[in-house]
């Protein structure tokens, strides 16, 4: 139950708490700011990786990423095979002045070639100096801060539990020839013995052993 002049006394309260501590001052731009992992600052282009699939330039809803690009003929690889096509990226710009750093761009990029960095110091006293092209965003790369280590206890993706799996069934099959291999070089004889046929198990030649399989003809042994 509250009385009246409560709020005034719970205000005052605060003022008197506040007003006894020490004011911090961020002394910038002396002294650079502690930011977060995760701080949206600036997106940095990995070129190699862009395949210039449009999926950043279409979902941006600010339509503030130009791309242009053109295709060009891969020979075959192989003596006979198919001529291919590929896109070859001529233009990636950004422009910062429409930018409302969503992040989208960098969700949806299915090749990993946009990454945030913390860097937010590029302001420019002219707005069409904010377009940075790919050539920029390329040196905003490496800002880019390494990614953080893993949860020990998370989940392991199923990805590396399929390539590890795969690892280990190869390990389990080299092991096992390279354990034949080593019995049939320490004990040679023993495929010689596998290898003879029934005939030359019992030291006899075919014409042996045919002749002893074939039924007696009438007279024969009287």
């Amino acid at each position: 139950m509250s009385f009246p002049g409560s709020g005034l006394a719970k205000g005052l309260a605060v003022t008197l708490r506040t007003m006894t501590k020490r004011s911090v001052t961020a002394q910038y731009p002396d002294v650079q700011p502690d930011l977060a992992p995760r701080t949206r600052g600036v997106i940095g282009l990995f070129e190699e990786n862009c395949t210039v699939c449009m999926l950043c330039a279409r979902e941006c809803p600010d339509w503030c990423i130009y791309i242009d690009s053109h295709k060009e003929t891969v020979p075959p690889a192989a003596p006979g095979g198919r001529e291919r096509s590929r896109n070859v990226l001529d233009r990636f710009a950004i422009d910062f002045a429409l930018c409302m750093y969503c992040g989208i761009c960098i969700e949806v990029c299915p090749f990993d070639a946009l990454f945030w960095s913390p860097e937010f110091e590029y302001a420019e006293t002219d707005i069409r100096d904010l377009t940075h092209e790919r050539d920029k965003l390329r040196e905003w790369m490496w800002t880019v801060p390494e990614p953080p280590a893993l949860d020990p206890a998370a989940e392991e993706p199923k990805e590396l539990a399929a390539a590890r799996k795969a690892a280990d069934k190869l390990a389990a099959q080299q092991q096992a020839e390279a354990e034949a291999a080593q019995a049939q070089a320490q004990d040679p004889t023993a495929d010689q013995a596998t290898d003879r046929t029934p005939d030359q198990a019992t030291d006899r030649t075919p014409d042996q052993a045919t002749d002893r399989n074939r039924p007696d003809t009438p007279g024969e042994g009287q």
